[in-house]
């Protein structure tokens, strides 16, 4: 009898036979964390071991033949970067990062879940990425700012303007605002409605610059109903 490790990776029918796109999608996309690996790509190139960290229940088995699955489909490509880091990482093709807005479409789709559970661990990535989803227009008409991040030992730096904000791996200060502190908790001051002052006293954020204005980013994500 094969135990359940093995088990684990043996090949399966990759292919469904239907000519719908959608079908293909999955063909490439399709098996288990193959669509986190990718959203982790979305902000930028990544090291194995980032990957790794930000995946704690993928093995470094399935990390590879993810990797080496999403190469070959020309969704991701490998890089060494120049010195002094001169390490290899791994990013997105351009088609691969046309990928986002099926991102934020099934983002705000499963959102509206009744058994979606938000206490359940978010990577860096993630949490950005659910700001450049749920973010409301509307709420961030006429608002234009810098916001940067330090979520752990990474740094991101984000522009608010005409009710969008994009963001990118890179040093979180200049800013008018910044915050600092594990990207759940951030997620529960933001989609959970925990004060930011409560978060400060417990020591568990830090909020530099503009409080106003932090007061105010923290209400620009408002949730769906749920289903």
């Amino acid at each position: 009898m094969k135990s359940k490790n093995q088990s684990e990776f043996q090949p399966r029918p990759r292919r469904y036979e239907d000519a719908c796109a959608a079908a293909h999608a999955l063909d490439l996309v399709g098996d288990r964390w193959a669509l986190l690996v990718m959203r982790e790509l979305l902000l930028g190139p990544r090291r194995f071991g980032d990957l790794r960290a930000s995946l704690p229940g993928i093995s470094a088995t399935v990390l590879t033949q993810r990797l080496e699955e999403l190469e070959t489909a020309c969704i991701v490509q490998r890089r060494r970067l120049p010195p002094p880091a001169a390490v290899q990482v791994y990013a997105l093709t351009d088609w691969g990062m046309g990928s986002e807005p099926i991102f934020q479409a099934l983002g705000r789709w499963a959102a509206r879940s009744p058994r979606h559970d938000p206490t359940l661990p978010i990577s860096a990535v993630s949490f950005l990425l659910s700001l450049r989803t749920m973010l409301d227009p509307g709420r961030a008409a006429g608002l234009r700012a810098r916001i940067g991040f330090r979520l752990g030992e990474e740094e991101f730096a984000g522009d608010l303007a005409e009710g969008r904000i994009a963001i990118a791996a890179g040093a979180a200060a200049p800013a008018d605002l910044i915050l600092s502190g594990p990207p759940a908790v951030l997620a529960a001051a933001i989609y959970g409605g925990v004060p930011l002052a409560a978060l400060e006293g417990e020591g568990t954020i830090r909020i530099e610059g503009d409080r106003g204005l932090a007061a105010r980013f923290v209400t620009l994500f408002p949730l769906p109903d749920k289903a």
